[in-house]
C-alpha cells in the first residue's frame, strides 16, 4: 500500500509540473531593477515592463532595490525563489564588471543566474553640467587638466556603468578627477542638473532628453557616427576621443534553478516585446537600438556574461577592489 500511495504521489508531482510552467505567471510578475529610480536602466525596464506584462497577462511590476553596484538587488533574485516570479533586469555592472571591483561579491553571474535575452546595447553619452562651463569634449579635458581633482563626475555608484565609464575614460586620457557616487543614476543626474557635479557619463535613454531640454549639454556619444534623435552631439571619435567606445548592454536573467518551461515563456515574452509596435517607438525616442531576434536569447547572454567578465577582469586589474 505504502508504495502504491508513493506511486501516486510521484505521478501527480509529474502530472502538476508542466500544468505549473503552462499556467505561468499565476500572479504578478515583480521586475527588479538594482538600481535607484530614474537611471536608464530603470527607464527601459518600466518600458519592458509595461508591454510584458500585456503579453504574460500578469501586471509586471518594477522594484527598485538599489545599493552596492547593483549587487544588492542582483543577490535579491538570486536568494530568491526559483518560481519566475522576481526577475532580473540588470545590465554588464552587476552581471558582469562587478567581479572585478568587490572582494566579497557573493555571486557569479555566471552560474548564479540563468540568462533570459538581452534587451539592449546602449550608447554612452557624457554630458556636462552648465555651471561647468563646458560646451565641447575638449574643453571639459581641458578644465581637468587645469583643475585636476577638483573636476566631479557622478555616478550611480562603484561598480555601475556610469561609474566604469568615467574609469576607463580617465584611464585612456591619462588624466585625474573625483568620481563622486551616488545611490543610483537619479541622484547623481539631478546633482548633475542641479551643478553640484561636473561630468556624468550615462546612458543615452536618461541623457539626451536633458541635452534636448537644455538641463545639461552633451559633449559627446559612443559609436560610429552620430544618434539621429541628437544630430548636435559629436561621436568619442569626432569630439577627439576616438578609443572610448563604450556601450552598456542591458538583460534580463531569473534565479539558476527556475524550470526552463519558465525561461523559455520569459522568453518568448521578451521576444515578443522587443518586436512590438510600443517598444520600438519608445526605445527609438531614447535612442536605444533593440537587438536584432538572432542576439535575444539566453544562449547568447549567457556567453555575452562569460566574455564580458573576463574582459572587465582585464580592463580593472589596477582598480583596488572594495
Amino acid at each position: 500500500m505504502k508504495r502504491l500511495v508513493l506511486g501516486l504521489a510521484a505521478a501527480a508531482m509529474l502530472a502538476l509540473a508542466p500544468a505549473t510552467a503552462q499556467t505561468y505567471p499565476t500572479r504578478p510578475v515583480t521586475m527588479l531593477v538594482p538600481f535607484a529610480a530614474g537611471g536608464t536602466t530603470d527607464v527601459l525596464a518600466r518600458i519592458m515592463a509595461e508591454e510584458m506584462g500585456r503579453v504574460l497577462g500578469q501586471n509586471v511590476i518594477v522594484e527598485n532595490v538599489g545599493g552596492a553596484g547593483g549587487r544588492t538587488g542582483t543577490e535579491r533574485v538570486i536568494r530568491g525563489e526559483p518560481d519566475g516570479h522576481t526577475i532580473l533586469f540588470g545590465n554588464m555592472g552587476p552581471m558582469a564588471a562587478s567581479r572585478a571591483l568587490f572582494k566579497d561579491q557573493r555571486y557569479d553571474p555566471r552560474s548564479d543566474l540563468a540568462p533570459v535575452g538581452l534587451v539592449a546595447d546602449v550608447p554612452m553619452v557624457m554630458a556636462a553640467s552648465k555651471k561647468s562651463g563646458a560646451a565641447e569634449l575638449k574643453s571639459f579635458v581641458a578644465k581637468i587638466k587645469a583643475e585636476g581633482d577638483k573636476v566631479t563626475f557622478g555616478t550611480a555608484g562603484f561598480g555601475a556603468t556610469s561609474d566604469l565609464a568615467p574609469r576607463l575614460l580617465l584611464h585612456l586620457s591619462g588624466l585625474k578627477a573625483t568620481i563622486v557616487s551616488y545611490r543610483g543614476a537619479g541622484p547623481a543626474i539631478q546633482d548633475l542638473i542641479g551643478g553640484f557635479v561636473d561630468g556624468v557619463i550615462d546612458q543615452t535613454a536618461t541623457l539626451l532628453p536633458l541635452h534636448a531640454a537644455g538641463s545639461v549639454t552633451a559633449l559627446a556619444v559612443t559609436g560610429e557616427s552620430r544618434l539621429p534623435q541628437a544630430p548636435d552631439v559629436p561621436t568619442f571619435a569626432e569630439a577627439g576621443l576616438p578609443d572610448f567606445g563604450m556601450k552598456v548592454w542591458n538583460a534580463l536573467a531569473v534565479h539558476k534553478d527556475t524550470s526552463p518551461a519558465i525561461i523559455a515563456r520569459l522568453v518568448a515574452a521578451l521576444d515578443t516585446s522587443l518586436s512590438s509596435d510600443f517598444v520600438k517607438k519608445r526605445f527609438e525616442d531614447l535612442a536605444v537600438p533593440i537587438p536584432p531576434p538572432a542576439i535575444r536569447g539566453p544562449a547568447h547572454l549567457d556567453q555575452l556574461v562569460k566574455t564580458e567578465v573576463g574582459r572587465w577582469e582585464t580592463v580593472l586589474k589596477d582598480v583596488p577592489k572594495q
